[in-house]
């Protein structure tokens, strides 16, 4: 079964956001079977792709494609007005042929998945149960888990007008704000490079990146085969 596609009482959706910001119990869809045969025709195809099918939120996929008159097709749904906000709770989805769940339940889900709440809760277990967990671990899970919910807080949202229309300033900034988050990220790595730095020189003062390219090669000249010995030199010996 594809990924994204609904009904919305008797009539087919694509779901392009799962959740308006501020409305989480509402959504953003699309109407397929009523959509112009060169949009209708783009959108599936993007839609029925890998990158489309492993995406969280279609919207994420229609933003990085464009319909053969070269217009985006975020942008151009947004335009022509075939955005749709419904509630989330009246959007079916079939994840198997012979089973039907609504889109809330899976919105409830997807955000608990998100939250890490379990990977954390199971690291605490850690910490009762043994006493202690080594500090990289628990670092390494502590980070995993706040990435999560930075995730899930970043994730690019559209805001849209009390009859599901939305205008072109919140696409705008919409943009902006993905623009902003990817800022963060950068700098976010940007300041896990400098406080690795600084580990690696408390560990060893004045280490250099040539110490391991060195450590290398000598390892490399070892492992080689032991040089000959001419006969005339063991005769001597």
């Amino acid at each position: 079964m594809l990924k994204h596609i609904g009904r919305h009482g008797d009539r087919k959706v694509a779901i392009v956001f799962r959740e308006v910001p501020n409305e989480t119990h509402m959504c953003l869809v699309i109407y397929p079977d009523v959509l112009p045969t060169h949009i209708h025709n783009s959108i599936m195809s993007v839609l029925e792709s890998a990158p489309g099918q492993q995406a969280t939120n279609l919207a994420d996929v229609f933003h990085r494609n464009i319909l053969p008159d070269g217009r985006n097709i975020l942008s151009a749904l947004h335009v022509e007005g075939m955005l749709k906000k419904v509630a989330c709770n009246q959007v079916i989805l079939t994840p198997t042929p012979t089973s039907n769940v609504k889109l809330d339940e899976i919105n409830k889900l997807v955000r608990e998945m998100e939250s890490g709440a379990e990977a954390l809760k199971r690291m605490q277990d850690l910490d009762k149960n043994a006493g202690m967990v080594a500090p990289e671990v628990k670092r390494a899970a502590e980070a995993l888990f706040k990435s999560g919910k930075s995730s899930a807080a970043k994730r690019p949202t559209i805001q849209a007008s009390a009859d599901g229309v939305l205008d072109d300033r919140t696409l705008a900034a919409n943009m902006l704000s993905q623009a902003k988050n990817m800022e963060a990220e950068a700098q976010g790595l940007i300041n896990e490079a400098a406080r690795m730095k600084k580990d690696a020189e408390r560990m060893v003062p004045r280490v250099s990146i040539k110490d391991a390219t060195s450590n290398e090669q000598d390892s490399t000249k070892r492992r080689g085969r032991p040089p000959k010995v001419r006969i005339a030199d063991a005769a001597l010996q």
